[in-house]
């Protein structure tokens, strides 16, 4: 059960690096598949 538990853990901590680091290098999902005609602003 702990074992479990540890790799649902690590899942966890695998899948929020990733979506920091892909975010960071430019490989967001609206980064990706948005055209040079569509705006996209910070969130502001």
């Amino acid at each position: 059960m702990k074992v479990m538990f540890a790799g649902f853990a690590a899942i966890f901590v695998i899948a929020v690096a990733a979506d920091f680091v892909l975010d960071d290098i430019g490989f967001a999902a609206a980064d990706r598949q948005s055209g040079p005609s569509v705006r996209l602003g910070d969130g502001d």
